[in-house]
């Protein structure tokens, strides 16, 4: 079935998708996002890509660095941000989020795989999957495979290009001497492991905060999810997930698009941040060059389609996503 699909990679500060930014997948220069509550300048990879655009490379020098190229890592959402306003670490989570019912689209063996996925990928990861708009989000501080604490820079975001590479967008766990200094004086450990460890506990993140004008570098990157089959490869466990994206294993007909969303937000205030999408098309529902056809289903909740790539419109109008525009609990005990 997925060989019928074609991928497009999109990213916006609200969830319409017609407000969205196509992003260039695996291409190094970051896209960026400038709302009234937060900087953000965003890559994404996926390796052995063959979505849109059509001219994305099919993979990034990002998969030969270590460890991703021993780990065999095959995507990375990777993001250098800065709030507008101080979050609490309680309060920033970052996962996957729907806006329509999916407990009757479950795939069997879906328990299972969560149990798995909390085991070696996020400790801290929970949610609802049975309520009417399904969730399953974790901490950011402790989500995050890699977190970079930069340094102090305003709400304008300065000139702190912190992970500024030839693949795009690379972070080293740490931060720079101003931000080992907060670590340090927050008590966060210095590994990867041991930071994620230490944020599993409610009051190590109660006493963190994402502090308005400090830049942030984090990455989310893993071996497990397969964009090219459209499976969940976990160890000892393998999850057809073309089958049920977005509710296809209910339908005899096929749907013409399916989406899967990651998003960052401040749940204290429900605000979403950014998200970023991976939506699925129909190939004949695709022109030659690349885009999208009008009027082709974009799969609840989202319809519609995205803006080109820096947000160009059909005109090439370049437009920015600005906020007010219409523009298209795991115990720290369980980890190791």
């Amino acid at each position: 079935m997925a060989h019928n699909y074609v991928l497009q990679v999109t990213t916006g500060s609200e969830y319409d998708i017609k407000t969205h930014k196509i992003v260039p997948v695996n291409q190094s220069r970051p896209i960026t996002i400038d709302t009234e509550h937060i900087t953000v300048d965003l890559n994404v990879r996926v390796q052995s890509y063959r979505g849109l655009p059509h001219s994305s490379p099919s993979t990034s020098p990002y998969f030969s660095l270590p460890p991703h190229s021993k780990d065999k890592d095959q995507y990375s959402i990777a993001f250098r941000f800065t709030p507008k306003t101080s979050i609490n670490g309680n309060d920033l989570v970052f996962g996957n989020d729907f806006d329509h019912p999916i407990r009757d689209r479950l795939p069997p063996g879906f328990n299972t795989a969560f149990r798995i996925v909390k085991w070696v990928v996020d400790p801290g990861l929970d949610g609802d999957v049975y309520a009417d708009k399904p969730y399953l989000y974790g901490p950011a501080a402790s989500s995050v495979t890699r977190l970079h604490v930069g340094p102090k820079v305003g709400v304008t975001g300065g000139d702190a290009k912190i992970g500024d590479h030839e693949a795009g967008l690379v972070f080293e766990e740490g931060g720079d001497q101003e931000g080992l200094g907060v670590r340090r004086e927050k008590g966060v450990p210095e590994s990867e492991a041991a930071r994620k460890k230490h944020f599993l506990v409610e009051e190590n993140r109660k006493e963190w905060e994402w502090e308005e004008g400090r830049v942030y570098g984090c990455d989310f990157y893993n071996p497990y999810l397969d964009f090219n089959d459209f499976a969940l490869r976990l160890p000892g466990f393998t999850l057809p997930i073309m089958n049920y994206w977005d509710g296809q294993g209910l339908r005899k007909v096929q749907k013409r698009s399916h989406s899967l969303r990651y998003t960052l937000k401040n749940r204290a205030t429900d605000q979403v941040l950014f998200v970023v999408l991976f939506t699925l098309y129909l190939k004949e529902d695709v022109d030659e060059d690349g885009n999208v056809k009008d009027g082709v289903e974009g799969g609840k909740p989202f319809e519609g389609k995205a803006k080109g790539i820096d947000g160009h419109d059909e005109e090439g109008k370049k437009e920015e996503i600005k906020d007010g525009q219409k523009l298209p609990d795991t115990s720290a005990d369980d980890v190791d």
